[in-house]
């Protein structure tokens, strides 16, 4: 399959979770999912393959405990981040909230300026890519070509 190919059904299968209502942990399109929740299903949707279940955490997971769950967890799933100038539709992006702090929210790509991610207490949401959440991007990584 061609990376645009990849990407398009990348897209399509996150705006397909879009409503489904903000729940801490889930990951059933539809009924609840945090931004993990999404991410997993929707890479499970296009590679089908399930990643392992990231176990309990609490949503002040990252402010405690100063680890990169998130990061290496894209990193061994995706391998190395792709510079963010790279970036593009289907891409998994990462967030940091502000410096020195493990970052700990994630969403897809759906454009240029434009990204689908599940946030608390709107739900699943497409969200344009405003300075503000920009600044906050700590990593990018692209889901591997479906086998």
């Amino acid at each position: 399959m061609s990376a645009d190919l990849q990407a398009e059904r990348i897209v399509a299968a996150a705006r397909d979770w879009i409503g489904t209502p903000y729940r801490h942990q889930g990951s059933r399109k539809g009924v609840g999912c945090d931004c993990l929740g999404l991410v997993r299903g929707v890479w499970a949707e296009v590679t089908g393959s399930l990643t392992e279940e990231p176990g309990a955490y609490a949503p002040d997971w990252a402010e405690r405990s100063g680890t990169e769950r998130l990061m290496a967890a894209a990193r061994l799933h995706c391998g190395d981040p792709v510079p963010p100038a790279e970036a593009m539709p289907g891409d998994i992006v990462l967030f940091r909230w502000r410096a020195g702090v493990s970052a700990k929210h994630t969403g897809i790509l759906s454009g240029p300026d434009r990204f689908i991610h599940a946030y608390e207490p709107a739900g699943v949401i497409e969200s344009a890519l405003v300075p503000s959440w920009r600044r906050r991007i700590a990593a990018v990584h692209r889901i591997p070509q479906a086998g």
